[in-house]
């Protein structure tokens, strides 16, 4: 492991709730292969200091380490670049045809990555001044930036500094952070797309509104010729300056990327109905995403693609908007969701008549289920061509996705 690379400590700085401007909550740094925590005392003794997340990181005086199974608190890992982000981070410090994740240590990246990051925390090298790291390269450079990154070549140190900002976002498409007057991320289609991914993306999320779901606002948009889908940020405020605490779903069940699959609706179901505000109202809506994932084909559901923000006064958690919702290539009929909607053999896979039989889970009558379900189809059958005209989606790609993604058959079976 390169030591040039690698920092002793990083500390974390937070944006309390309502500030906009962050403060020194800890330190981290590593023991063996483990990451641990220390909150600061200046931190502790603010009158409105809250945990960064319970129960990972309780306020103390004394040193965290990772919850079970875990080298990092999940909390934090959250904040922190997945794989688009590695990537750039690699090509930027390690060069050309860097591809080893574990060729850079997990301070590292954190500490390279943009501050521009999901939810309300930063990593500075500093306890004492932060220094954002961020980019107002306009939305072409970043796109050229990225397209190099995505292809592998080579780009110019001007480059690698606009794409550094967006390198703090999680997932494995290119994408950045955007914050001309209005907090957005910006998601680039990849040269090894078969098809139009970004307009699929922006398809789905306008049907997930107009089947009355929360979802992150978008927008699909043309750049130097290519599409690119713009998403509001729910982390952020109308407030310049204010960020949301937040975490995933994975963080809930403390659980790393690698241990996801033993993540499953109906336990977050029971986690929601102990923690969340609002719990019917929440596993409802719980209830309707499955719902929508099914019908348009998404089976990239994995619990960090779901997400709560974190009320470190009350404790409590609440559920965020909807994001990343989109349709998948599948090989054939047969599907199954990242995370499963009932503890039953077979009740992971993409059916509708899971949900129905997993309906009184999640609050609700097989009455309720069968109605709801029956809404979001006719919503989805009957404004589908307004929907796709709306991102511009050409008439091959509407061909490609429906009865294909949306509505393919196999989510029916033995639901009528």
């Amino acid at each position: 492991m390169p030591s040039d690379h690698t920092p002793d400590r990083v500390y974390v700085w937070a944006w309390l709730p309502n500030d906009t401007e962050p403060v020194v909550a800890g330190v981290l740094h590593m023991v063996g292969d483990a990451v641990v925590f220390r909150y600061a005392q200046s931190y502790q003794e603010r009158e409105r200091a809250v945990p960064l997340y319970l129960p990972e990181l309780p306020l103390g005086n004394e040193v965290i380490r990772p919850l079970e199974g875990l080298t990092m608190a999940s909390c934090i890992a959250d904040c922190g670049p997945d794989r688009w982000g590695e990537r750039v981070i690699l090509r930027r410090l390690l060069g050309r045809g860097a591809d080893d994740v574990d060729a850079l240590s997990p301070l590292t990246y954190l500490l390279q990555s943009g501050s521009d990051r999901f939810g309300a925390l930063d990593f500075q090298a500093s306890p004492s001044e932060w220094t954002p790291r961020v980019s107002h390269a306009p939305l072409e450079e970043l796109m050229e930036a990225a397209d190099r990154v995505d292809r592998g070549e080579s780009f110019s140190e001007d480059l690698a500094l606009a794409l550094f900002a967006g390198s703090s976002l999680g997932g494995m498409r290119p994408k950045v952070a955007l914050n001309g007057g209005r907090a957005r991320i910006g998601k680039f289609s990849s040269h090894t797309d078969p098809y139009s991914v970004v307009k699929a993306e922006g398809v789905a999320m306008n049907l997930a509104r107009r089947v009355g779901l929360d979802v992150a606002d978008t927008q699909v948009i043309e750049c130097l010729g290519r599409d690119v889908l713009l998403v509001d940020r729910f982390d952020r405020t109308e407030v310049p300056g204010q960020r949301r605490m937040a975490v995933s779903v994975l963080t809930l069940f403390g659980l790393d990327p690698f241990m996801a699959r033993y993540a499953s609706y109906y336990e977050l179901a029971d986690i929601i109905r102990e923690r969340f505000t609002h719990p019917d109202r929440t596993l409802h809506e719980l209830f309707s995403r499955i719902v929508f994932n099914i019908c348009v084909g998404n089976t990239d559901d994995h619990a960090r693609n779901h997400a709560a923000f974190w009320d470190g006064t009350t404790g409590q958690l609440t559920l965020t908007p909807a994001y990343d919702i989109c349709p998948q290539m599948r090989s054939g009929g047969e599907a199954s969701q990242a995370m499963a909607i009932g503890p039953a053999p077979g009740q992971n896979l993409s059916r509708l008549a899971n949900c129905v039989q997993t309906a009184e889970t999640y609050h609700l009558t097989t009455a309720e289920a069968r109605d709801l379900i029956d809404r979001q189809i006719d919503v989805i059958q009957t404004e589908w061509d307004e929907a796709a005209a709306e991102v511009g989606l050409l008439e091959s790609d509407k061909h490609f996705l429906w009865n294909r993604m949306l509505l393919n058959p196999y989510c029916l079976e033995d639901y009528y």
